[in-house]
């Protein structure tokens, strides 16, 4: 009979050591979702990144085509750096040679055949009648610091630095040197390979080079729901009249 009490202490005593000895379950970590940024991804953050996109002709028109682009870019232009980066990369022949390679490629079609899209057309009515972006304009017209800083431009270090380029023996190296330049031949030689003016017929050809338009002529028609122009039924014609005849058999 003693030895229940006895019993019952054994059992709790081997309870506690046991509750003891098992590690707690750690709390699950929550990881939070990272912070949305009000900047797109698209939209240059430094006057050097300004520079080099209105610089390329397979995207310097962005900013012509959407109004809100159109406002973030004229605030950039309003920073004396943007011009003074465009200076800096303008007397660079890298640049002049980027310039001749985008020419040359067919996204510089699509680029500017774009603004066909009447879309544009209506965005830009649109601001043209809204107070809010006309006054998102005037408040870069007359804000003070802008004045400030491009009457302090001419005795900036940045324009100090690229007036002395002038007298750099370095630079004319560059540009005496910059013909023999491999990407410079390779722009050169871009010319005389056929798949570039395969490249732009097929740009040309694409329905997406003329925005919302372009999808227009190329939506199905009530007559076997055709579209009106399909790409890829005129690459087969054209295929088939580039075709060789077929020989005639003899008799």
């Amino acid at each position: 009979m003693n030895r229940m009490p006895i019993l019952f202490a054994a059992l709790a005593l081997s309870g506690f050591a046991q509750a003891a000895a098992t590690p707690a379950t750690p709390a699950p970590v929550v990881t939070p979702a990272p912070a949305a940024t009000s900047t797109p991804a698209a939209t240059p953050a430094t006057p050097q990144a300004w520079a080099g996109k209105m610089l390329d002709p397979t995207q310097n028109t962005a900013a012509f085509k959407d109004p809100a682009a159109f406002a973030q870019w004229t605030n950039a232009m309003m920073n004396p750096a943007t011009s003074m980066a465009m200076m800096q990369q303008g007397i660079d022949p890298n640049t002049a040679i980027r310039m001749l390679s985008g020419m040359m490629n067919p996204a510089s079609m699509q680029n500017y055949m774009q603004f066909s899209d009447p879309n544009i057309a209506m965005k830009w009515m649109a601001a043209g009648i809204d107070p809010r972006y006309a006054t998102a304009m005037l408040n870069q017209g007359m804000n003070p610091n802008a004045y400030l800083n491009m009457m302090q431009a001419p005795v900036s270090p940045q324009m100090m630095n690229m007036g002395t380029q002038m007298l750099n023996p370095g630079m004319v190296g560059n540009w005496m040197s910059a013909p023999m330049n491999p990407a410079a031949m390779n722009a050169m030689m871009a010319p005389m390979n056929p798949g570039m003016y395969t490249n732009w017929m097929g740009a040309g050809m694409n329905p997406n080079t003329y925005g919302n338009w372009g999808q227009m002529m190329s939506m199905p028609t009530g007559l076997g729901a055709m579209p009106m122009i399909d790409p890829a039924v005129m690459m087969k014609l054209m295929q088939m009249l580039q075709a060789p005849a077929a020989p005639q058999p003899t008799r």
